[in-house]
Order: structure tokens, then C-alpha cells, then sequence
């Protein structure tokens, strides 16, 4: 947590929903400091840098069950205003006395809410009388708490919020977060600013500054180590440990051979000519085929990868000599989807940059953007002075193609996804979406199918186009491209790449999939 801003900070408490990292982004867009715990955190360990406020997240389970997740009763005592969402609103009905009931009158999708006007409820100061919400659950609340007032109602008569002002407990039925429901980001401007009485703190000028301090203070003399990909994040780790410690950092690039078209040259220029960062780049294309060979499950690909990535890192380091600290480009999302130390959260699939190197090599960790989003990042990266064209790259991944290309990877497959990619990236490039666009590429699938070109049979494979908007990385939805870029793409790659005669269009969002296939 950053050591400046500790006196306004809201904390979020997980009771694994997915929307739990949406919560944290829309407090961060108030420029108020916010960070996700597990619902059981010790009360020592949050009240020790005591928060303005307490948000509980919604989550899969039932109050009603008795193996449910609940929260120490005594957290009500720290006399913090908490604000409960959906499941966390009911947990403060069940836990102050009130009931909650497995009802018909579930609720799921947009539903309007008349908010009562006669509650002198501070969260819905100066919204309108009826807003639409986005709902998910089952159960509702029957009775509410004594002491509490009722401040909303939905269009199916349920308790859709709940108040009691002089306690500073409140909670919403519905989720404010998500961009669906209307107004949430009033609300969550009333609840940190309005209750919890916050201040501005949480912007890019003073991560900076407190970044760099830190780093200084940290390595000291010592020498710091980093893998970099070219890609955002390690870019804009290392220009912070840069300017905190100049040639005491030696940035590491290995080319796997599971990058895209001209990574190399383009990670060269970035790093030596633009910034002058120390650079030592390495080969190892063939040993990592080699290591792939006969592999089709994608996380013993990831696995295979990281362990190689490591064994080859930790030789080079070595050369480097009196290296005392690792730096990673760690990002939030990284954390939450490679663990489930956050609430009852499900491991969604290991990431290249959590878990495994540090322990390895013996050295110290530095993660300066561990607790960021990818756009938190972007907004780093301006105003330390990254140019526009860099900032805007698209995410990549750790394995690369690897996990791109469904089943086994050898040199002709990844050739076939290198070249698409490549014409994939320069006609949305010609078309100017590659700023609205989170992510566009290609997923080479393992299964070929008869097609016909010049009057003569084919009989190559197919690739499917992933293409998605997204804010964080956290959700996405496919992007609704004109028919005409995509027939643009469709018509490049079946033409110009040897080996492709179909091309298919992903139009599943996130969640229930997931960006990436593996």
C-alpha cells in the first residue's frame, strides 16, 4: 500500500464475486486509493492502516447456507462506514438481526428501482427518483435491522437498500459497479466522499514519486534484474526502477521464439534508443520449441515456459554478477486470476509473471505496479513520457503464441499465426481501432478443413479472430466491427498466409470466457 495516502483508502472485502475488481476500478476513478482482501482478513492487519470506509462484495453463495462466508462481527465495531453490496447486504441484514428469504421474486438483469425520497439516506444524495439497476440474486431481504430505514424499492417490490445513517451502514440490492446500473458512479462518489469523507489522493503524480522513493530505498546499492517483454507493464517497471536507480538496472530479453512479427527490433529501439536502458537480449528460439514438442495442454505449456524462461534468466543473471533484486511487471489482474488468496475466487489459469522466479533465484522482489490495472498503468506510462504508440499496445502475453496456436506448437504453426497476426494488427492499425480495441489477434485452431483456391482442393486450418473491447482487462465484450474491416482481415490472411483457408469470428465476452483460449 502506498505510505502516503494510507489516511484515505477505502477497503474492499471479497466475497468472491466477479465484479469485486470493478468495485476497486470505479473507487480508483474517484482518485481514491482502494485495495481487495479476502473476506476473512484478521481486523489487526486492516484496522492497522485504517481505512475511510469498507466495501463488502457481492458473491456466489447464499446467506442462508450454513457453511456460507461471513465477516467478524466485531468489524462493525471499528465505527467505519461499510457499504454491503448484494450478497454484502445481506450479510449486514443476517449479522444485525434482521431475515433474509429464499424468495420467487429472484431478480436478474436491468430492473428499475424508485428510490424513496423522504429517507435522508446520504449515498442517494441528489439522484432521480428512479434509476435502472443491473440484479443478480435469489434471496431478499424479509425484515430489515432495527435501527435501519428502507431506502429503495424495486419494480418487484423487493428491499432493493438499506440505511442506517447514524451507524454509516449501508447496503444496494444491485450491483453500482457494473456499467449497466445508472447513477453507480454517483453512488460510489456520494459513499467515499459524502460518508466517508475522502480526499483526491490516489493520482499518477504522486505513485510516481512515492514509486521511485521507494525503489531507491529498497535496492540501495544493490543491483536489480528484469525479464522484459516489450510489452507496457515491464516497460514502465523498469523506467520507474530507471529513474530510481539508472544503471543499477539490467533489463533481461529473451526471444523465445514465441513472439510476434519484429518483436525484437521493436523491443531494441524502445529500450536502447528511446530510453537508454541497459538491454541484454538472448536467442533461444530453438531451445523452447524443442521443450514444447509433443505438449497440448495449455497449462503444462505455460509451465514448461516459465521453468525454461526461469533456468535461462537466472543463468544470465548470474553473469550480470552482485545482482541483489528481481523486478516484475506484476499487475493486479495478474494477482487476482493466478490466485485465490482474494475470497473464495476460482483459479482461472497461472500467469508468466506470479509465482515461482523470486523464490528461485533467492533474490528480492520489486512489483511497483502490482496493486495497478492495465489502464492505471497506461496513464504511468504518459506521464513518465512513454510515446503514444507504445502506451496503446495491445496486452500480450508470457507464453506468446504458444497459447495461440490449440495443441501442439512447432516452427510451420507458429510461421501460419506469426504472419496473420501480423496483418490482423496492420488493418486495424489502417482503419484506426487499434485505440479503441483492448485486444485483437488470432487463434490458430488444430483442425483443418477442405476449401478451394484457384480451382484447385486445400485442406489447411482455420483461425479464429479474437477481437474485444475492455476498460481493465477484468471484463470485455467482442467488438462489434464493421462486416467490411473483417471481411478486409478475413480476405488478407486467406490470400497471403500459406496454410489458412477459413477464418472465424469469436463473439464470446468476458466472463463467461475468457480473453485468451488457453
Amino acid at each position: 500500500m502506498s505510505k502516503n495516502i494510507t489516511n484515505d483508502w477505502i477497503a474492499i472485502l471479497d466475497f468472491g464475486s466477479q465484479y469485486t475488481q470493478l468495485i476497486a476500478r470505479r473507487i480508483r476513478e474517484l482518485k481514491v486509493y482502494s485495495e481487495i482482501f479476502p473476506y476473512n482478513v484478521e481486523l489487526p492487519k486492516l484496522a492497522q492502516n485504517k481505512p475511510k470506509g469498507i466495501i463488502l462484495s457481492g458473491g456466489p453463495d447464499s446467506v442462508l447456507n450454513v457453511e456460507a462466508p461471513i465477516i467478524n462481527k466485531e468489524l462493525f465495531s471499528l465505527k467505519i462506514p461499510i457499504l454491503g453490496i448484494c450478497y454484502g447486504m445481506q450479510l449486514i441484514v443476517k449479522m444485525m438481526g434482521g431475515k433474509v428469504t429464499n424468495s420467487k421474486k429472484a431478480e436478474f438483469g436491468n430492473t428499475k428501482v424508485n428510490i424513496i425520497k423522504k429517507s435522508k439516506n446520504s449515498l442517494f444524495y441528489d439522484l432521480p427518483d428512479e434509476i435502472k439497476t443491473w440484479m443478480s440474486h435469489h434471496d431478499i431481504i424479509e425484515q430489515i435491522p432495527a435501527g435501519f430505514d428502507i431506502a429503495a424499492i424495486s419494480q418487484e417490490e423487493v428491499i432493493a437498500a438499506i440505511y442506517d445513517e447514524n451507524r454509516k451502514l449501508y447496503g444496494l440490492q444491485f450491483h453500482p459497479e457494473v456499467t449497466h446500473t445508472e447513477c453507480g458512479k454517483d453512488i460510489f462518489y456520494n459513499f467515499v466522499y459524502r460518508i466517508c469523507n475522502c480526499s483526491a489522493k490516489w493520482t499518477e503524480n504522486i505513485f510516481i514519486e512515492e514509486t521511485i522513493n521507494n525503489i531507491k530505498q529498497e535496492v540501495g546499492d544493490g543491483k536489480v534484474v528484469a525479464g522484459v517483454s516489450g510489452g507496457i507493464d515491464s516497460l514502465v517497471a523498469a523506467l520507474l526502477t530507471y529513474r530510481a536507480i539508472g544503471d543499477q538496472l539490467h533489463c533481461i530479453f529473451i526471444n523465445t521464439g514465441l513472439l510476434r512479427k519484429n518483436e525484437e527490433e521493436e523491443i531494441r529501439e524502445v529500450f536502447q534508443k528511446n530510453f537508454n536502458i541497459n538491454l541484454h537480449t538472448y536467442n533461444y528460439s530453438s531451445d523452447f520449441l524443442k521443450a514444447l514438442r509433443g505438449i497440448v495442454d495449455p497449462e503444462e505449456k505455460r509451465r514448461i515456459i516459465g521453468n525454461l524462461f526461469i533456468k535461462i534468466f537466472e543463468e544470465k543473471a548470474k553473469g550480470i554478477g552482485k545482482v541483489t533484486h528481481l523486478l516484475q511487471g506484476t499487475l493486479y489482474p495478474d494477482v487476482i486470476e493466478s490466485t485465490s488468496v482474494h475470497g473464495p475466487s476460482v483459479k482461472i489459469k497461472s500467469h508468466h509473471n506470479v509465482g515461482g522466479l523470486p523464490e528461485q533465484m533467492e533474490l528480492k522482489l520489486i512489483e511497483p505496479l502490482r496493486n495497478l490495472f492495465k489502464d492505471e498503468v497506461r496513464i504511468i506510462g504518459k506521464s513518465l513520457g512513454i510515446p503514444e504508440n507504445i502506451i496503446e499496445r495491445q496486452p500480450f502475453p508470457g507464453p506468446g503464441l504458444a497459447i495461440r496456436i490449440i495443441g501442439e506448437v512447432d516452427q510451420r504453426k507458429l510461421s501460419i499465426l506469426r504472419e496473420a497476426d501480423d496483418i490482423i494488427r496492420q488493418e486495424i492499425k489502417k482503419v484506426g481501432l487499434n485505440k479503441n480495441l483492448w485486444q485483437y489477434f488470432g487463434i490458430l485452431l488444430p483442425i483443418k478443413s477442405v476449401g478451394v483456391m484457384g480451382d484447385l482442393r486445400t485442406y489447411d486450418y482455420s483461425l479464429v479472430l479474437r477481437i474485444v473491447t475492455s476498460y481493465d482487462g477484468m471484463t470485455a465484450d467482442w467488438a462489434k466491427l464493421p462486416y467490411h474491416i473483417l471481411e478486409n482481415i478475413s480476405n488478407r490472411i486467406i490470400n497471403q498466409v500459406n496454410g489458412i483457408n477459413r477464418v472465424l469470428y469469436d463473439i464470446s465476452s468476458k466472463p463467461p470466457a475468457t480473453i485468451e483460449w488457453e
